[in-house]
């Protein structure tokens, strides 16, 4: 039976493949495997399809021994832990595969000794923010290339004493030849010097080859090296400049301020502006782009900011992607998002100076420590649903469900730079960084926050401080429903209605977030939606009398999609076991684009921050022996796309609360009377007075139930008029009518209706209007007594 025919190794760049027999047992003898020889390493498998995905075994040069046994067979051993006897199928390729063995080892022998040396050398610093991007790259490029030529220098010492090596053994078989005389070793030495001269051959040739290749390098990178002198020498007499005209400039202004000081304060105006329209024309914009400049070049990048056009400031300045970076996130683009908040923002330094806006509180009472009764709460609890369970104030916060939604507006500055991104692909990464974001929040937060009363609204009015204000709604009691409106100055709006579905399980509690989320932008029309994650909160009734922690894990997974575009962001949140090897809270995430192709990484935890890496290349797994492999992205370095905020200090006493959070039940004048401020329970409890806040907090769940009880009876009755010869009032009130099917308290709300989204389909709440009118005049006849 023949043997298959094995293909000639191939070398591609500093790995050799081929085909080679490998001695396996008696029984089944030389085995056909796929050898490849990369880094130092010489690996088997059995087919060319397993290496994506299992390697059959690794043998390192740097410690093994190469012998030859006979034409075609060879041996390579590490001192007996691992030994191959391997065959090729002519004495020609293995003379190749030796020679590229013995060249493999002496590199790695030579890398391993020059690690060693190192390992005790100090790293070289970067250079300094004020060099250019162009120095950097030039200086880089420089490094790599004399890395490079200085290998293929000791590729040719390694070629050389090869050579001296081989050109011995040759010499030695030739004297002994002639030695010989004619007979039965006649034929053995004849063999040997065939085999030696053969052998010297090939490790002539690959001198020579390296010799080319030397060559051809060097005279390649003499005129690159010409180039980057002159261009460092332009640069450096563009800089020399530059600096001069800022000395002119910076002496102009100084005299421009000396005489504007001396005037009126009505006549400085116009002294300047004649003076700036003069022979310094333009000078206060060239100051401010001269600050972005020097700015953005802050930033360690290969990036180059060019200041007369903003536009510019997304040039790449290198081709190492070989990609256009006008639809990705780079570091400058960062950079222009900050620079752009700085210089248009209404709410700067500059204006608040002339406007101040009012100082928000930063503490509340401390948390107080009373005991509970564990068995008289919990054998009324277990396999009920939690919002019909009568709860003390103990186990809340000083908060409604209402300020915990509006609590998601912590990071609203990720959804001002979601604004002014060009990109759709960028913006999705802010607007899933700011999905992530709103769970930061409660990574602490044991406690349970007030369920809402119907009608109950909240209003958070930052239009002074942040540019935005929000409103919101419970629009249902059973089952609970909020409905949440945003509106930014800075061009995005959100909106969101969640509707909770609990479960207590004595040792933990469960809430399922029902419900989208939807986030429009003004400028690009882009429009957003994705739903919340299961929340779990562990011993949430042991923990309060036993020292053992609570703790709140986040898990599932959000699809944010841009129904304008297609584009899309899978975000995993993990679950995390104590058996698991992996980051406490961690999140993944990918955004594509309609079309499926991944563009960005994103990476971290929903409690700490996030990072992006924007993908350069993804290799998709196959299905193997092991299962499905996992797609492997080719990114470049990550960067920070969110961190959350340090807490206030002393924020244990005070709920784990966040600076806004502070903020949210702090007395307001001019809200609405069914405020979530207004609630006299939420506020007993802030001032540490539980007894009374829990009286108060039965009161007034009673006098709900006595309300919806009277508005069930009314809609009883209106549902029995068309019997009597009332036409079309049952319509309001028909079983099956979409409100009722979804919300059972036949209530309407004052501030928001019900209605199907055009983009999406979905049917939800939606602000109708005329709350921030009703406030700027003060009238709120509409809302009810609820408190």
């Amino acid at each position: 039976m023949s043997e298959p025919k094995a293909l000639t190794p191939t070398p591609a760049g500093d790995t050799y493949k081929g085909w080679l027999f490998k001695w396996t047992n008696y029984i089944k003898g030389y085995q056909r495997r796929w050898f490849v020889l990369s880094n130092g390493l010489l690996s088997y498998y059995r087919t060319q399809a397993e290496m994506g995905h299992t390697c059959r075994g690794t043998i390192n040069l740097a410690t093994a021994n190469i012998a030859v046994e006979d034409s075609c067979n060879f041996v390579i051993s590490n001192g007996g832990a691992q030994t191959y006897h391997l065959k090729a199928s002519s004495e020609v390729e293995r003379q190749r595969w030796i020679t590229a063995l013995e060249l493999a080892k002496a590199k790695a022998v030579r890398n391993q000794a020059e690690s060693d040396d190192s390992g005790d050398e100090c790293p070289t610093s970067p250079p300094t923010s004020g060099q250019g991007g162009g120095a950097r790259n030039s200086n880089s490029e420089v490094q790599s290339t004399l890395r490079t030529l200085g290998s293929k220098v000791e590729d040719l010492s390694t070629c050389n004493d090869l050579i001296a090596k081989h050109g011995s053994a040759l010499q030695r078989s030739l004297s002994e030849l002639e030695g010989v005389r004619l007979g039965g070793d006649t034929d053995g030495k004849i063999r040997q010097v065939t085999e030696r001269a053969t052998l010297f051959r090939i490790t002539s040739n690959a001198m020579i080859n390296a010799c080319r290749d030397f060559l051809s390098l060097a005279q390649a990178h003499s005129k690159r090296w010409q180039k980057a002198l002159h261009s460092e020498r332009d640069q450096r007499i563009r800089l020399e400049e530059t600096l001069e005209q800022l000395a002119k400039q910076h002496n102009h202004l100084e005299r421009a301020f000396r005489g504007a000081t001396v005037l009126p304060l009505s006549q400085s105006n116009p002294a300047l502006d004649s003076k700036s329209s003069g022979s310094v024309k333009g000078d206060a914009s060239d100051e401010d782009d001269e600050n972005e400049f020097f700015d953005a070049m802050e930033d360690p990048a290969g990036f180059i900011t060019v200041p007369a056009d903003p536009k510019y400031h997304r040039r790449s300045g290198s081709n190492v992607s070989g990609l256009s970076t006008e639809t990705g996130i780079d570091d400058q683009s960062v950079s222009l998002c900050d620079e752009q908040s700085l210089g248009s923002n209404p709410e700067s330094p500059q204006s608040l100076e002339v406007e101040p806006v009012r100082k928000r509180r930063t503490k509340i009472p401390d948390k107080p420590n009373y005991s509970l009764n564990l068995w008289s709460i919990m054998k009324n609890c277990i396999g009920k649903e939690l919002s019909k369970i009568p709860m003390p104030v103990n186990f809340n916060e000083p908060i409604s469900m209402l300020q915990r939604l509006s609590e998601d507006l912590e990071y609203y500055e990720l959804l001002d730079k979601a604004a002014k991104c060009q990109s759709s692909l960028e913006q999705l990464c802010y607007v899933a960084a700011f999905t992530v974001s709103s769970y930061s929040t409660t990574v602490h937060r044991t406690g349970k926050p007030f369920n809402p009363l119907l009608g109950e609204t909240y209003e958070l009015d930052r239009l002074r401080e942040s540019g935005y204000r929000s409103l919101c709604e419970q629009v249902s009691h059973h089952p609970p429903a909020a409905a949440h409106h945003a509106i930014s100055e800075r061009g995005w709006t959100l909106r969101q209605e969640i509707s909770l579905a609990s479960k207590f399980r004595g040792k933990y509690l469960s809430i399922m977030p029902l419900g989208s989320i939807q986030c429009m932008f003004e400028k690009s029309n882009n429009h957003y939606s994705w739903k919340k994650v299961t929340t779990t909160v562990h011993n949430i009734i042991v923990g309060y009398f036993r020292p053992i922690p609570k703790n709140i894990q986040d898990s599932g997974e959000i699809d944010v999609v841009n129904h304008q575009t297609g584009d899309r962001c899978h975000l995993k949140f993990a679950p995390y076991s104590y058996f698991s090897r992996d980051v406490a809270r961690k999140v993944t995430g990918v955004v594509a684009d309609k079309e499926g192709k991944a563009h960005y990484v994103l990476s971290g935890t929903w409690d700490e921050k996030m990072e992006f890496s924007r993908v350069m290349q993804s290799n998709k797994g196959e299905n193997g022996t092991e299962g499905k492999q996992k797609t492997v992205y080719q990114t470049l370095k990550a960067k920070e796309l969110w961190k959350k905020n340090p807490l206030p200090e002393g924020a244990e006493t005070m709920y784990y609360f966040s600076s806004l959070a502070l903020t949210l039940n702090e007395p307001e004048e001019g809200v609405a009377p069914t405020d979530s401020r207004r609630r006299p329970d939420q506020q007993l409890m802030e001032a540490g007075r539980w007894d009374e806040a829990n009286a108060e907090k039965q009161r007034l769940e009673e006098k709900q139930r006595s309300v919806r009880r009277e508005r069930e009876r009314e809609a009883q009755q209106a549902a029995t008029l068309p019997e009597e010869g009332a036409e079309g009032v049952e319509d309001s009130f028909i079983t099956d009518s979409p409100l009722k099917s979804v919300h059972q308290d036949n209530y309407e709300a004052m501030w928001f209706e019900r209605t199907e989204d055009a983009v999406t389909g979905e049917s939800m709440h939606v602000y109708k209007g005329g709350y921030w009118e009703a406030k700027d005049h003060g009238s709120w006849d509409v809302c009810p007594d609820i408190y």
